[in-house]
C-alpha cells in the first residue's frame, strides 16, 4: 500500500503545532519521545521526525513526500520543492536588531556594518534590494550574543515575542521577512500519493475553516428577522426555527471570526437576545 511520507520537525513549537494539526484532522499515530519514524494506524501516512533545516532537502530528494517547515527555512534553503499550502500557524518574523542604547535612523545605517545571522540568504537579498553593502557573519546559533562579544554590530534573527532580544540588550529595528508554517511537497509525487495528499488537504481545510468561524444561535422577534438575516449569511442562509413564544424565532448561523464583534453589536441593535456562540470543530462545504 502506498504511504504518504510526511516530514515534521522533531522538537520545538513548530513540531507541537504540526502534531496538533494532524490530531485535529483525525490522523492517529505514536509520536512518543525519541521516535524518528512512525506510521498512522488510520490514514495512509508515515511520519519522519527530523531537524527543520534538513526537511527541505529530504523533500527535494524524494525521501519525504511532503514536509512542514517555517517559510523562512523554505526560502533560506532554496530547495526545489513546491509550496503545497500555507498553514497559518507558528507565525514569526525575521528582524534586524541592534544594541538597545544605540539610535537608528533607517536601513542606510547598516552600510558597512557587520551583521550576525543564521539566515544569510534572506538577509543578503534584503540588503541587496536596499542597496546596502554589509559584512554578513553566518553563525548557527546564539545569534543574539554577537554584539556583546564584539563579533557584529547588529543581528538578524527570528523573533516571536521579542523577549530574547530584550534579555540580550537588543532592540528590533527592521522586519525583513514574515514567516508562517508551510507544507512543502516533492515535485515528483506519484498519482497515488497525490491522491492521498488531496485527502489530507481536504481535512486540513475543514479544520482551518472551522477555526475561522463560529456557530451562533440567537433569539429574535420575527419583525427583526429580515435585518438579522442580512447580518448572518451563514453557509447558505441562516436556519430559522419558531419558538414557543408567539412572534419569536431562534436563528442558527455561522459567523466569521473577523466580523464577529462588529456583527454581535449589530445583532443586538437589531433586537437579538440570548446569543450563544459555539466553537466549530470541523466545517465542510
Amino acid at each position: 500500500m502506498d504511504l504518504l511520507r510526511i516530514a515534521i520537525q522533531k522538537s520545538g513549537r513548530l513540531s507541537e503545532d504540526s502534531l496538533n494539526l494532524f490530531k485535529e484532522c483525525g490522523i492517529k499515530f505514536d509520536s512518543g519521545t525519541g521516535r524518528l519514524k512512525t506510521t498512522s494506524n488510520n490514514f495512509p501516512a508515515e511520519f519522519l521526525f527530523l531537524r527543520d533545516d534538513d526537511i527541505p532537502g529530504y523533500v527535494e530528494d524524494g525521501v519525504a513526500d511532503i514536509g512542514i517547515v517555517g517559510e523562512n527555512v523554505h526560502v533560506e534553503t532554496g530547495r526545489h520543492v513546491e509550496v503545497v499550502k500555507k498553514l497559518g500557524f507558528s507565525k514569526c518574523r525575521l528582524s534586524i536588531a541592534i544594541p538597545r542604547g544605540e539610535s537608528y535612523g533607517g536601513v542606510q545605517e547598516l552600510q558597512g556594518k557587520a551583521i550576525a545571522t543564521s539566515y544569510p540568504t534572506i538577509l543578503g537579498n534584503f540588503l541587496k534590494e536596499n542597496g546596502i553593502t554589509a559584512d554578513i557573519h553566518e553563525i548557527s546559533g546564539s545569534v543574539e550574543i554577537a554584539p556583546s562579544i564584539g563579533l557584529a554590530h547588529a543581528v538578524c534573527d527570528i523573533v516571536s515575542s521579542g523577549s530574547t532580544l530584550l534579555a540580550n540588550g537588543l532592540k528590533e529595528v527592521e522586519v525583513i521577512f514574515r514567516s508562517e508554517a508551510v507544507m512543502i511537497g516533492s515535485e515528483k509525487l506519484s498519482d497515488a500519493k497525490r491522491s492521498i495528499l488531496s485527502k489530507l488537504l481536504f481535512r486540513i481545510q475543514a479544520v482551518q475553516t472551522a477555526k475561522n468561524n463560529k456557530y451562533i444561535v440567537l433569539n429574535a422577534p420575527n419583525a427583526s428577522l429580515p435585518e438579522i438575516i442580512g447580518l448572518l449569511p451563514g453557509m447558505k442562509s441562516p436556519t430559522i426555527v419558531p419558538l414557543g413564544t408567539e412572534g419569536w424565532s431562534a436563528v442558527h448561523s455561522v459567523l466569521s471570526e473577523e466580523d464577529f464583534w462588529d456583527k454581535i453589536d449589530a445583532l443586538r441593535s437589531a433586537g437579538a437576545e440570548g446569543i450563544l456562540v459555539v466553537p466549530i470543530e470541523k466545517m465542510i462545504y
